[in-house]
């Protein structure tokens, strides 16, 4: 068996195609979305996502008002942009770029952000509206994964559903988003760890297989049912190297698989621009399309 590839390269650039729709109906309205961003320090990776989601904005006609502060920037400042962010009515959503630097606390700056403007869905109101299955901003990586698997033809209702991680910007609200009594959901989830003793155990289990761990090569192949789908969320890097959770050969028992680059990625930049455009669209009493 050799797994089909769950190309996020393609369905990234399909959800790009319907967003500029919804774009060009707000336009008519007078309206373009705006999607601030704030980097703070100079870690590598988060400054070269920053740039994509900037690229991804010009591409799509969203307005985009980018602030790069430096790791020495104080507390004042930072809530400073925040502030001026929440005020500006032409910046709809906002993403506060993960991570700060040492010894700059990320939480009370997430929530001194409006939460109808969180483009990341991890405000604490988000994440409780989340649980209730009430229409809100949804954290972009397991918004992604979502679309990837229904874009590829993976069935998930009444499925079983293992992630590996249990953290706040994938494993915990990918597991509330799943659980929920609605199409492209209602699965059966368990959410394991790192400290699991047998790990293979469960994860032999799934009919989808989460990876978000952040622990290179964690998932091998006789850890994975024949047939399931297998999303590696979870990387690390060894120099710039971008290194996934889950080993080459899971490949060759796997039905589907997310590959290490264009995979996951492109669908959370896509899921960013879709959390952009629904504020926007909210903002002027448009109910976005159910996802």
């Amino acid at each position: 068996m050799t797994a089909q590839i769950l190309d996020g390269t393609a369905a990234a650039a399909a959800v790009k195609a319907e967003l500029v729709d919804r774009i060009a109906v707000l336009q008519d309205r007078g309206v373009t979305p705006g999607l601030g961003t704030l980097l703070v320090g100079d870690d590598g990776p988060s400054a070269r996502y920053v740039a994509m989601k900037h690229d991804d904005c010009e591409e799509l006609g969203i307005a985009s008002f980018g602030v790069n502060l430096g790791a020495d920037a104080t507390r004042a400042e930072i809530d400073h942009v925040v502030d001026t962010f929440n005020a500006n009515p032409a910046v709809d959503a906002c993403l506060l770029q993960y991570p700060f630097p040492d010894g700059l606390d990320y939480e009370p700056v997430l929530l001194r952000l409006r939460p109808e403007k969180d483009a990341d869905g991890l405000h604490p109101i988000n994440l409780g509206r989340l649980v209730m299955g009430v229409d809100a901003p949804v954290a972009c990586t397991p918004a992604g994964i979502v679309e990837l698997l229904v874009r590829n033809g993976v069935p998930i209702e009444g499925r079983h559903v293992v992630i590996i991680g249990r953290g706040l910007t994938i494993g915990r609200p990918l597991a509330n988003l799943l659980a929920l009594k609605r199409p492209h959901a209602n699965a059966a989830v368990t959410v394991v760890h790192t400290g699991v003793a047998d790990l293979g155990a469960l994860t032999r289990q799934a009919d989808i297989l989460v990876a978000a761990a952040g622990s290179p090569g964690l998932v091998t192949a006789d850890m994975v049912k024949p047939g399931a789908a297998v999303v590696a969320a979870g990387v690390s890097f060894e120099g710039n190297k971008v290194v996934s959770d889950v080993t080459d050969e899971v490949a060759e028992v796997a039905g589907w698989l997310s590959p290490r680059l264009g995979g996951v990625g492109p669908m959370t930049r896509a899921m960013l621009m879709a959390n952009t455009v629904a504020a926007a669209e909210r903002g002027v009493g448009i109910t976005p399309p159910a996802r």
